[in-house]
């Protein structure tokens, strides 16, 4: 796994430098001499990500976000695109200081991110939200059913975390109990739960089928809870590029675009409702 991070920086790291981003302002006139072209500076994950950003056989960046990216590139002309490939911390806070334009790294929307960054009104994918339990598991398929159940401790910047808390909102007599944790990785979260140490793992399901896929744990994703929208983070400046980019997202989505790049990275149009997703991973549990 450390050799594939390592791959993943390095290859982006040599993407960037091919294309000249590495220390430029979020927008700056492009240096080809194309003036009518202007430089746009994203920051991405420099850790590998599958299916939204990761690398190939053969070291390539591939996944959802990079190919919606790509085709985002071909509506917007006017613009040329540099890649800055950092931690997820680095991220947000270029895009908060205005080092970087935007971040793609299919962010939930939050409160505290609202009042830091600019959204637009367009979601460019969702993020299929599970419950993962052992095999042999069928008292776990709901949030309701973690009541007087031990979950997996979460991280105080989770997207999920919210999602749990609006539960305990919403039923003060039926309470989820959220233990939190600094740092916590797929592996151990799903390791806890195999051990038995946990009952249940909330988890984006696209990291549960990755992860698993290599450990091959006894576990199931036992019930599909939600489909959250992910969102591109913009700095509080980029209205025009916000404008821009929303419009693209919308067309890239009612052309069929983004579904059919949904359908070849996720195995599942997450475009389409909760019901139908819900449908697709009980045929793939099959």
């Amino acid at each position: 796994m450390k050799r594939k991070v390592i791959l993943f920086i390095l290859t982006v790291g040599l993407l960037i430098t091919a294309t000249g981003c590495s220390k430029q302002s979020s927008s700056a006139p492009a240096s080809d001499g194309n003036a009518s072209k202007k430089v746009i500076t994203i920051a991405i994950n420099n850790l590998p990500n599958p299916p939204f950003s990761y690398v190939d056989e053969k070291n390539q960046p591939i996944g959802y976000t990079i190919d919606y990216l790509k085709e985002l590139q071909k509506k917007l002309p006017e613009y040329e695109f540099k890649y800055d490939a950092v931690d997820s911390n680095s991220m947000l806070l270029g895009v908060d200081s205005g080092k970087y334009a935007f971040t793609a790294n299919y962010y939930f929307k939050n409160p505290e991110r609202e009042k830091k960054y600019l959204f637009a009104s367009s979601e460019y994918g969702y993020s299929v939200t599970a419950l993962v339990t052992k095999t042999a598991r069928n008292d776990i398929k709901t949030l309701d059913d973690l009541v007087g159940k031990k979950l997996v401790p979460t991280t105080p910047n989770s997207g999920l975390l919210y999602i749990l808390k609006d539960y305990n909102l919403k039923h003060p007599d039926k309470q989820i109990n959220i233990e939190l944790i600094d740092a916590i990785t797929t592996a151990d979260g799903l390791k806890y739960v195999d051990s038995g140490a946990y009952d249940a793992y909330y988890v984006n399901a696209h990291n549960f089928d990755d992860t698993n896929s290599k450990l091959k744990l006894d576990l199931k994703i036992a019930g599909v809870i939600s489909k959250e929208p992910v969102w591109i983070l913009f700095n509080q400046n980029q209205t025009e590029l916000e404008q821009k980019i929303d419009k693209a997202t919308k067309e890239l989505i009612d052309d069929g675009t983004l579904p059919k790049l949904a359908e070849k990275w996720f195995k599942v149009d997450f475009f389409k409702s909760l019901d139908y997703i819900k449908q697709g991973y009980e045929f793939r549990k099959n």
